[in-house]
């Protein structure tokens, strides 16, 4: 059984991918929508799924949906310019996000022959498509509209972000190599600063996912090995 695995590069996506990997052929879709920070991530997938943890899945597809022509110049998420540390999750909602991604990857399902479709939310997530009921209600009118049927899967919708680094830990995903960033600094980013040792991008520190990440490892009681640009603002 084939499945599709939305690859954003972050720290739930790429665990994700490895424990679908436990089960059968794992094909990669990145979804190009023309947000400020993607270059960042692609960067950080192409050395991502040359590690080991990943062997068994299969080169990136790369696909693009823009969604430039909807959010205005002056959006957050196309300047780059994300909201403070400790702002909540409803204040980086993307309107249409996971439609947009499953729309996209449907057709890629649809061509490739895959059954599957796994993308990663995680238990509390506040967003509208992120609920059940719209990924159950997105499988029937892509199986429909698509005359191929699709199954899509939240394995982790359970779970906690402190779960998911302890399963990648587990299966050895290089969570160093993973990127949950709004603002990423340095590697390809075009943003001003100094990538890590590496030459790839780094954590900006500053941003409400730099902050979900450093409170996940600490209660996961996991080393965090995330190169921070900047110290978090509650030191």
């Amino acid at each position: 059984m084939s499945t599709l695995v939305l690859l954003s590069g972050g720290l739930d996506s790429a665990v994700l991918a490895a424990h679908e990997a436990q089960h059968g052929q794992v094909r990669p879709v990145y979804v190009s929508v023309g947000l400020a920070w993607e270059l960042a991530e692609l960067a950080m997938i192409d050395r991502l799924l040359a590690a080991p943890a990943l062997a068994r899945v299969d080169s990136l597809t790369r696909v693009e949906f823009t969604m430039r022509d909807v959010y205005p110049a002056s959006h957050w998420a196309i300047r780059g310019v994300p909201p403070a540390y400790d702002t909540p999750d409803e204040d980086v909602y993307l309107t249409g996000r996971n439609l947009v991604l499953l729309a996209k990857a449907g057709v890629v399902a649809a061509t490739t022959g895959a059954t599957r479709i796994a993308l990663g939310p995680l238990a509390g997530n506040p967003f509208p498509d992120a609920r059940p009921e719209f990924f159950t209600a997105m499988s029937s009118a892509l199986s429909l509209g698509l005359d191929h049927a699709i199954a899509i899967v939240t394995p982790f919708l359970d779970w906690q972000k402190e779960d998911v680094i302890r399963r990648g830990v587990e299966l050895g995903v290089p969570l160093e190599l993973t990127l949950s960033c709004m603002n990423p600094v340095g590697g390809s980013t075009g943003s001003t600063g100094s990538a890590g040792s590496t030459g790839l991008p780094v954590h900006c520190g500053w941003c409400s996912k730099c902050r979900e990440r450093r409170d996940a490892f600490a209660a996961a009681g996991v080393p965090d090995p995330t190169i921070y640009a900047n110290a978090s603002p509650r030191t």
